[in-house]
């Protein structure tokens, strides 16, 4: 038996109006001080002002948001005592809010401990509501929580399905104001979310058409996109993309990518997606000989030729490549300016880590502890992965 889970997903231009129609008192934003400054947190806070509920800000979240930071904003949560808990950014504010909401709810537990193992009870106080203003992390949709224990300089994997937020607001006006930067990093998230979820072992007929499609929206319309932020049909497709793969992820899984860009994250703060995507190609590359059939089916899905299994599966790698080189992104570690004896020092580290990431457990090749290493050593140097 499988279960599908999913907030009310409220999407297209105008989108952010159904936080008129609110009923309750007060509203917490969980946000970063970006938010405030491009005036996208007073945006929001008119329209919970024409629903006549009083809003609170707490603008502390960082990238990659520590377990202190979410302590913080429960404990902001406990004073205002909000019946919306609000997630606005990209994903670190949207995990942050998740776990402060999680935490305001249930203050006996440590937010190490908030697992799919045992009911958590939540909506007693508060629901939350998730507005991406990024496209590609999928939180809005995902119940997954990633803090950083900011002393083991590791990322943990936390959440439960109770926590999925009540209402997504996928509006592409929210994202209009991203840098190409930062619109290609998340854009090539949205395409790791879309193929590992299509390519792991727990994939299921109600995620694969969402991850199929949201792929096929990356590679069309991420670098119109990054070329020309105004350009709205491809600002607005982006956002669905996101947002298709993080319900079509967020149902199945991700994959050894998301492993190895968790553990690379957490020891050198390379951003998310540009750590996994990095990651990616190399992944196809290592499950290419024993798992190449779901490869192969996306990449004809996606457009390109079908060369056949195996072949097919590495030339997909090559073409995710070619995407990152198009949108200015790195296809090697080293391109991303960590240097080989930083690298090499935390090589046990990273390698640790992403074997005992949680995203191991549908990865459809398993590798040793000496493959992980060989792993990521070629990707460092960009060489195609030959074992």
């Amino acid at each position: 038996m499988w279960n599908f889970v999913s907030p009310r997903v409220v999407f297209g231009e105008g989108a952010l109006d159904v936080l008129d129609e609110l009923q309750g008192k007060r509203a917490l934003i969980v946000t970063d001080k970006t938010m405030l400054q491009i005036g996208l947190v007073d945006k929001v806070k008119g329209h919970f002002r024409k629903a006549g509920i009083e809003v609170h800000v707490f603008d502390e979240v960082e990238p990659d948001p520590s377990v202190q930071t979410a302590q913080r904003g429960a404990e902001v949560a406990r004073e205002v005592k909000p019946d919306w808990i609000v997630g606005l950014g990209g994903g670190s504010p949207i995990d942050a809010a998740k776990a402060i909401w999680v935490l305001y709810e249930r203050p006996d537990i440590e937010p190490a401990a908030i697992a799919p193992v045992e009911e958590l009870g939540l909506r007693k106080k508060a629901r939350l509501i998730t507005i991406p203003t990024t496209s590609g992390t999928g939180a809005e949709v995902t119940w997954a929580i990633v803090l950083t224990d900011t002393e083991e300089k590791r990322k943990m994997g936390l959440g439960h399905p109770e926590n999925i937020a009540d209402i997504a607001i996928v509006d592409p006006e929210m994202a209009a104001g991203m840098p190409p930067r930062l619109t290609a990093d998340t854009g090539l998230d949205a395409l790791v979310h879309a193929v590992e979820g299509y390519t792991c072992s727990w994939h299921t007929d109600l995620t694969d058409g969402l991850c199929l499609h949201a792929a096929r929206l990356v590679f069309k319309y991420l670098p119109r996109a990054v070329s020309d932020g105004q350009d709205m049909e491809a600002r607005e497709r982006m956002h669905n993309a996101a947002t298709c793969a993080g319900l079509g992820f967020g149902n199945s899984m991700a994959s050894m990518a998301h492993a190895k860009g968790h553990s690379l994250g957490g020891a050198f703060h390379v951003p998310h997606g540009r750590a996994v995507a990095i990651f990616l190609p190399y992944t196809i590359e290592f499950f290419a000989p024993q798992a190449p059939e779901r490869f192969a089916e996306l990449a004809a899905f996606v457009g390109f030729p079908n060369a056949g299994d195996e072949k097919a599966a590495r030339a997909f790698a090559h073409q995710i490549r070619d995407l990152c080189r198009k949108v200015g992104n790195p296809t090697s570690v080293a391109e991303t300016g960590i240097k080989r004896k930083a690298y090499e020092s935390q090589l046990d580290k990273l390698v640790d880590d992403a074997l005992n990431d949680t995203q191991m457990v549908t990865s459809v090749r398993t590798p040793s502890i000496e493959e992980m290493r060989q792993l990521f050593l070629y990707a460092y140097d960009g060489r195609s992965i030959d074992f």
